[in-house]
């Protein structure tokens, strides 16, 4: 792949100097003054570019691999061929993970659409009682509503609305088409492309004369160095808050429910969706298209697979899958006796036809 203009390589980082940053040893001191520009993955890095590996399964693809060096464990070093330079670590998927940050800065987060010097654009809107700290950027056609108060370092991207009473903390990322209610938000925080935060929670109560709204005047609060993706919405709470913790990372297209408490360090992927008034534990992982019934606990460090649905509270540390989401262990075993009597009624419909 030929790099483009939309995130183009960087100028140039030794590997005496990146595995240095990295805190991972290079074998080949001779090989310290090499270039490192870019990432790749190793079916076609090319000089100038870092890759990595993780298992044994991929050792085909290095005989034409021509990286500039890669990372990996030193269980994996006997596989890497003699012309690529070795930087080894017991983390490889994470050091790669810190090389891509320092060698793609810009990639990182939702950039500026347009390439005005200007701080705040004369083509936004920011009502005189809001309150932005010196370093604030606002794009062109971004509204900031009444009172709204805004940390040192923080972009507003185009479009998008951050609404009265909104706090936001510093060095935050609110990408074009946003919008943000009822919310506080911390430090370091990426709100990415269409994200809605803050909205009314999905709240009625059946009548006689049908569906009746229950009113929702809780917030979301959102704690330092979460990242929320695009589309995804996050529901105020009807009368407590809806809780997003430290370090949280949630996918693109995540419907979050009112009340949902979610703790420190989770990895949420697309297309889940959390009812309301769940507790979600610290460290716990939930697949894409899963579904958490609401009103129930997922404790610390549970993965959930991708399409589950869970529909009673789980335990810290374990592992469910399937619908219903049950232990992975009976999840696996169902879905072998499963495959196994449908393959045994294809074959005895193959003898009939014979």
């Amino acid at each position: 792949m030929n790099h483009n203009e939309f995130f183009p390589p960087h100028d140039g980082i030794s590997l005496r100097e990146l595995a240095a940053h990295l805190g991972a040893e290079l074998l080949e001191e001779g090989a310290g003054g090499k270039l490192v520009r870019s990432v790749a993955p190793v079916s076609r890095a090319a000089e100038g570019d870092i890759c990595y590996i993780l298992s044994r399964r991929n050792r085909g693809e290095l005989a034409t691999c021509k990286a500039s060096a890669i990372l990996c464990d030193p269980a994996l070093r006997d596989i890497i061929p003699s012309h690529i330079p070795v930087l080894l670590t017991k983390a490889p998927h994470a050091a790669f993970a810190r090389a891509g940050a320092l060698l793609h800065p810009i990639a990182m987060r939702p950039s500026p659409v347009t390439s005005s010097t200007e701080m705040i654009s004369p083509a936004a809107f920011v009502d005189p009682t809001a309150k932005l700290e010196p370093g604030v950027e606002v794009e062109p056609m971004a509204v900031i509503g009444a009172r709204a108060e805004i940390g040192a370092g923080t972009r507003i991207g185009a479009g998008s609305v951050i609404g009265a009473d909104v706090k936001i903390g510093r060095d935050c990322s609110i990408a074009p088409g946003a919008s943000i209610v009822a919310a506080l938000i911390g430090n370091n925080v990426i709100i990415h492309n269409g994200a809605r935060i803050g909205q009314d929670g999905f709240g009625f109560a059946p009548g006689p004369r049908g569906m009746l709204k229950i009113v929702q005047i809780g917030r979301v609060i959102i704690q330092d160095n979460v990242e929320i993706g695009a589309n995804t919405t996050v529901d105020r709470g009807a009368m407590d808050d809806t809780v997003i913790g430290e370090g949280t990372k949630i996918d693109n297209q995540v419907q979050i429910a009112h009340n949902v408490h979610i703790g420190r360090h989770c990895g949420i992927a697309s297309g889940a969706g959390i009812a309301g008034s769940t507790r979600i534990g610290d460290g716990v992982l939930i697949g894409g298209a899963s579904g958490i019934n609401g009103h129930i606990e997922i404790g610390d460090g549970v993965q959930i697979a991708a399409m589950s649905g869970v529909v009673a509270s789980i335990p810290a540390g374990a592992r469910y899958g399937g619908i219903p989401a049950r232990p992975m262990k009976d999840f696996l075993k169902d879905m072998a006796e499963t495959m196994s009597r449908v393959e045994e009624r294809a074959k005895r419909r193959g003898e009939k036809n014979d």
